[in-house]
């Protein structure tokens, strides 16, 4: 009777192991090649946890490392031009400003027009998902690469392009005589045709325009319009490591009117095999980041319960 209670409590034991396995968290490597100093923001999502810091300051070369818990979702930008009024002691920002009044957004979102990293963590299929969007507009240019995740679909997201130089005359945003950033047609015209609202309110009716184009040209890897999602939207195993750069070393400067395509970003993890159904077990699961289902680690728990039962 010992004996079975102690290897009972053994698999319990398992059993706790097993569930906090499902729990870790991710990291984002955020690095500025920037020029010039961006400001990162962030916003959790409605009922996610909030991260350690909502907002900071990355001087050129200069990189961050987030811890981020697992199943979160919200969204990451850059800010730009940013200084603090010397009266008034209120931080602001030419591009990406959150409205805080603060380096810390503490809850507040871009103010558009902003390059924009959106990630949804552990989500369906316990897989991560995670996009670059230019539906708000363009500020800065920024890639997301996954470092060591597994799919399919696992590969690098992002606008490599520095588009304000030639953004159209209709989209510029200027200060000082300089574009600093690029609006959406939706942002700049308010239009249902080009916001996707009303009317125009799904995907059979909501088709790309000469704006979204636009932005679709130079950065094929990035949303362009509300329902550019079969080419924009990537996926990766649950607990996939993202690297979020502003700048990436390979951006180039659009001039022309007509350009070449952005230079492609590259493709990560375009040969690893994704273990499929019938091959799933714990090891593996556990070796690419993947969360051990809660109905799985009961089952084998209740199982390893049963063979005592008969065995003492």
């Amino acid at each position: 009777m010992v004996r079975r209670s102690q290897l009972f409590l053994a698999t319990f034991t398992l059993f706790i192991s097993l569930e906090s396995m499902g729990s870790f968290s991710a990291t984002f490597t955020i690095t500025n090649n920037c020029d010039y100093t961006v400001w990162p923001g962030i916003l959790s999502n409605a009922g996610t946890a909030v991260l350690a810091t909502t907002g900071f300051s990355l001087n050129k070369g200069e990189s961050r490392t987030l811890d981020v818990p697992a199943a979160w979702s919200g969204r990451l930008w850059g800010r730009t031009l940013c200084t603090t009024d010397t009266t008034t002691g209120n931080f602001a920002c030419g591009t990406g400003d959150c409205g805080s009044n603060n380096i810390e957004c503490s809850g507040g979102g871009a103010i558009p027009p902003a390059t924009l990293a959106e990630f949804t963590l552990s989500g369906n299929d316990n897989k991560d998902f995670y996009d670059v969007s230019l539906v708000d507009g363009y500020n800065l240019p920024m890639a997301v690469v996954p470092q060591g995740g597994g799919g399919n679909n696992c590969t690098a997201a992002g606008c490599l392009v520095q588009l304000n130089g030639a953004c159209p005359a209709e989209l510029k945003v200027v200060m000082s005589s300089e574009s600093v950033a690029c609006r959406s047609a939706c942002d700049a015209f308010g239009s249902p045709q080009y916001c996707c609202k009303g009317d125009y309110g799904n995907s059979n009716i909501c088709k790309p325009t000469v704006y979204s184009e636009f932005f679709k040209n130079a950065c094929p890897r990035a949303y362009s319009y509300a329902y550019d999602d079969a080419t924009s939207t990537f996926t990766c195993s649950s607990g996939t490591e993202y690297s979020i750069t502003f700048c990436p070393s390979t951006t180039r400067e659009m001039t022309g009117k007509d350009p070449e395509a952005a230079a492609a970003l590259p493709l990560i993890n375009d040969t690893m095999v994704f273990l499929g159904g019938n091959q799933i077990n714990l090891a593996s699961m556990t070796a690419m980041g993947c969360a051990v289902p809660l109905w799985l680690t009961i089952t084998l728990v209740f199982a390893t319960w049963l063979l005592l039962q008969r065995r003492f």
